[in-house]
């Protein structure tokens, strides 16, 4: 009898993963399996090094650094910290996204559209910037501004849209907690919860918290490239059986159809779990600027330098 109950307990444990897409701690500590046809598994880690970038500032710069120039659909990822004066005066963009999350502190931005904000702890900025911005990014608080930067790419059809925001406030993001594991829903779904912020490319973009000893269990979609980028702490992670790997680290993940995560430390382990759907476009960047062709990088270039076609307003901005 204790046979078949085991069976049968297991049987709704695994109907648990498939619907849900994730589930906490599973009977005991010891329990270390990933409930996936298909686990994901880290293929590559890359370490963020510092590196100067702006006006004084310091990232972390994990991809669009040589050893991962990018990963379709993402361009770059910055861990940054700022401390006045640095940071990141006017400068253009044009062709992608850029997502900044705010870890510590706060950020004000201004561009030539007039747009003028500030995000602080826990507070993220989604801006497209389509056919053009130029805008300012520089710490709003004395001391150490932390924070993440992550560039996702446009369609070709999409690059010379008008520029967009989206902007969300700490406690305005979704979030869900369950034994140990605490989850804030930037983009995408997460523990039945879903986030109101629209990806034009299709984008999942979760904050995980793992306390000692929790796991978690989080659906991809197949078809997706992901990442996680580990903020604190030290984690397992795609077997449990793997070696734990720290802070600062990108961890490039393989096919399949979800991720599994072990905290087997004493301390807090958090890390992001970001995915999208890869755009399968050729890809030509210089800076700031990420277009399809080279053609469309010099047409990019002849109109920022003569202020046109989204760079009218830059003749006469500067940020205040």
């Amino acid at each position: 009898m204790r046979a078949v109950n085991y069976g049968l307990l297991l049987l709704d444990q695994y109907q648990r993963i498939r619907v849900s897409g994730f589930v906490r701690r599973i009977m005991s500590g010891s329990d270390y399996s990933s409930g996936f046809d298909q686990p994901r598994l880290v293929i590559k880690k890359v370490l963020a090094k510092p590196q100067r970038e702006g006006d004084g500032a310091v990232v972390r710069r994990s991809i669009g650094r040589s050893e991962l120039k990018n990963l379709d659909p993402f361009l770059m990822l910055d861990e940054f910290s700022v401390s006045p004066p640095a940071g990141f005066p006017d400068h253009p963009h044009r062709g992608f996204e850029t997502v900044t999350y705010m870890l510590q502190g706060a950020f004000t931005h201004q561009d030539f559209a007039g747009h003028k904000g500030t995000i602080r702890t826990g507070d993220v900025q989604w801006m497209t910037a389509g056919r053009g911005i130029i805008h300012s990014e520089m710490p709003a608080d004395e001391g150490t501004q932390k924070g993440l930067q992550l560039w996702i790419n446009l369609a070709s059809k999409d690059k010379m849209i008008e520029p967009n925001y989206q902007e969300l406030l700490s406690e305005d993001i979704k979030r869900a907690e369950k034994d140990g594991v605490e989850v804030r829903v930037i983009a995408g779904e997460s523990m039945g919860v879903r986030s109101p912020v629209y990806t034009r490319t299709p984008t999942m973009y979760l904050d995980f918290t793992l306390k000692p000893r929790a796991q978690m269990h989080q659906s991809i979609s197949e078809s997706w490239n992901s990442f996680v980028y580990i903020i604190e702490g030290e984690g397992v992670f795609g077997l449990a059986n793997s070696s734990p790997v720290t802070a600062h680290h990108v961890l490039v993940l393989g096919p399949g159809d979800g991720l599994s995560v072990w905290n087997k430390s004493s301390k807090p382990l958090r890390f992001v779990l970001i995915g999208g759907q890869p755009l399968n476009e050729p890809v030509v960047q210089y800076g700031p600027f990420v277009m399809n062709t080279q053609k469309e990088i010099d047409q990019t270039f002849e109109d920022y330098h003569h202020c046109k076609n989204g760079f009218e307003m830059a003749k006469y901005w500067r940020s205040q």
